[in-house]
């Protein structure tokens, strides 16, 4: 997906919050905003969102010496997800359909997203979200699909959500589930040490994809490339890696909550609503 207006005002509260979580500093923060306006007045450069998101998250840490600003709400967001984690496995215990539940658990996930939601409150906001049916859920494809499948590759998204995640691996049976995060921080996208911390590690390999807040292909290791190209099924999960991939040649499961109006334009839903879609391209 290519650069919309609608990015720039997001970009900027995202990295003007990310500048105050890194440094008390004002003169650091007004630094850090100004080369910032600078390139998003460039935006055109960039040819997806995530590339100019990471481009801004570097400024952040060339003025701040910060690597990893979020790392400590990550840390809480995961606390708060495996308190809850009990939960949400009695609340799919009492569903007919299991898989289209966990697939509703792990897109609920989707909100713990600080870029977007900046003061969720975790355990209440899944808890009242999860009941939310899907508005588009190529859950029978899905089905279909894991007929014949032997591995499935999920492209993580935000830290908080790998603990949901193990709900959905846990209903794909006894398929080799692989799970790629990202190479290093990045807004609080999940890195290894995140997703090990969920207990991610105990039901799936881990690999890493890019050091951007999305799927850039080009820029992906060679191990996450390979199990890319040979999955039985892709499993992308959140707005970034959807923005990036949306466009590839093979079949996706896009999950996510569209939660810019770009992406629910182009999803075909309303703002803020669940989807489950495979793209059979």
């Amino acid at each position: 997906m290519e650069m919309k207006l609608d990015c720039l005002p997001c970009n900027l509260k995202q990295i003007l919050e990310a500048s105050r979580l890194a440094t008390d500093d004002v003169q650091k923060q007004e630094i850090v905003m100004k080369e910032a306006l600078k390139l998003i007045a460039d935006y055109k450069r960039y040819k997806k969102p995530p590339i100019l998101g990471r481009e801004l998250q570097r400024v952040l840490v060339r003025h701040t010496g910060v690597l990893d600003p979020y790392k400590e709400i990550k840390q809480k967001n995961i606390e708060q997800a495996l308190k809850i984690l009990p939960q949400l496995q009695d609340f799919l215990a009492k569903k007919d359909d299991k898989l289209y539940w966990a697939l509703k658990i792990a897109a609920t996930g989707n909100i713990i997203d600080l870029s977007v939601y900046s003061d969720v409150d975790v355990e209440r906001s899944i808890l009242e979200e999860l009941e939310k049916e899907f508005a588009i859920c190529h859950v029978s494809k899905f089905k279909e699909e894991l007929r014949n499948a032997r591995n499935v590759l999920i492209i993580g998204d935000n830290a908080g959500e790998t603990v949901l995640d193990r709900i959905l691996i846990s209903a794909l049976g006894d398929l080799d589930v692989t799970y790629a995060v990202r190479s290093e921080p990045i807004i609080n996208d999940a890195t290894i040490e995140d997703a090990r911390a969920s207990g991610l590690e105990e039901c799936a390999k881990l690999i890493t994809g890019c050091n951007a807040p999305g799927t850039l292909m080009d820029e992906c290791s060679e191990d996450f490339l390979y199990i890319y190209h040979n999955a039985d099924i892709v499993i992308s999960k959140g707005q970034g890696n959807f923005e990036c991939l949306i466009n590839e040649k093979r079949k996706i499961f896009f999950l996510l909550k569209a939660k810019c109006p770009v992406n629910a334009e182009l999803l075909g839903v309303n703002l803020n609503d669940y989807v489950f879609i495979y793209n059979g391209n």
